[in-house]
C-alpha cells in the first residue's frame, strides 16, 4: 500500500502555513518503516495541480487548516472526507476551498483513495507575510503530531525520532523547502 502524507497551506501567512509546516515537521524529526511506503510532501496551494499525485496512492491524509462553527482557536479536527461533520464550513482561507473543490473532483471521477483531514482551526490569517505561528497553533500541532503517528501505527507504519526540531524553528526555514 503507498501511503500520502500531504501538508497544505501557504507558509508565507503564519498559522495558514500549519499543513506544510506539520509535514515539514515529520521528515526533519522521524524516519518511518513499515510494510507500506510512505510519502510526505508540500502540497503549498496547489490544489489542482495535486490531482496527478493524489490518484497514485492508496491511501492520504491531509494536513491543513481549516475552519468549523463554534469551533475555537487551536481546535482540532480529524475525519474522512466520505464523511465531513456538518460543522466544517471550509471558509478560513481561499486554498481551503480550492482543495475542497480539488477533492470532490478527484472523488466524481471515481479516482479518490480513501482521504483522512487533520486540520485545525487557526488564528485569522493577516495580509502581512510571517513564518511565526500563534501560541494556540504551536500548542495544538502537538496534538496533531501525536494524532498523524498514532494514525500511521494504524496502518503499519512505524516512527523513529531522529530529531527534535522544533515547530516554529521549522516554520522559519521553510520557505527552503525540506
Amino acid at each position: 500500500m503507498k501511503i500520502l502524507i500531504l501538508g497544505i497551506g501557504n507558509i508565507l501567512f503564519g498559522d495558514e502555513g500549519i499543513g506544510v509546516h506539520l509535514s515539514n515537521l515529520l521528515k526533519i524529526n522521524y524516519a518511518f518503516s513499515g510494510e507500506h511506503s510512505l510519502e510526505i510532501l508540500d502540497g503549498g496551494t496547489m490544489a489542482q495541480h495535486l490531482i496527478p499525485i493524489i490518484t497514485q496512492y492508496d491511501r492520504v491524509l491531509i494536513l491543513d487548516c481549516i475552519d468549523a462553527n463554534d469551533a475555537q482557536i487551536g481546535d482540532i479536527y480529524f475525519f474522512d472526507f466520505s464523511a465531513i461533520p456538518n460543522n466544517i464550513t471550509w471558509a478560513g482561507s481561499a486554498h481551503e476551498v480550492e482543495m475542497l473543490q480539488t477533492l470532490k473532483m478527484v472523488e466524481m471521477l471515481g479516482d479518490l483513495p480513501p482521504t483522512k483531514i487533520l486540520g485545525v482551526k487557526p488564528v485569522i490569517i493577516g495580509s502581512d507575510p510571517t513564518f511565526e505561528l500563534s501560541p494556540q497553533i504551536l500548542e495544538s500541532a502537538k496534538t496533531m503530531e501525536a494524532q498523524i503517528l498514532k494514525y500511521l501505527k494504524e496502518l503499519g507504519i512505524t516512527a523513529h525520532q531522529k530529531n527534535q526540531k522544533d515547530l516554529q524553528e521549522i516554520a522559519n526555514l521553510s520557505y527552503k523547502g525540506f
